[in-house]
């Protein structure tokens, strides 16, 4: 499994506070893939995707999301 780690800003994340994995940003190759996964980012700060290891964290810690 990838151990890579991908920093995202608010501005990444969806409306709820999550992101999805396969993400451009994780630059995966096309047969690489995995099926999407939405990960919750917002309200811990960090997310390993279960397929692919990748892990999604905040650039700012100190961000919450509203819900």
């Amino acid at each position: 499994m990838s151990q890579a780690v991908v920093e995202l800003s608010a501005k990444d994340l969806t409306p709820e506070g999550g992101v999805f994995c396969p993400n451009p940003k994780a630059q995966m190759q096309l047969w690489n893939t995995h099926p999407r996964v939405y990960l919750d980012v917002g309200h811990t700060g960090e997310a390993k995707c279960p397929y692919c290891g990748t892990v999604y964290q905040l650039k700012d810690p100190s961000f919450k999301a509203a819900h």
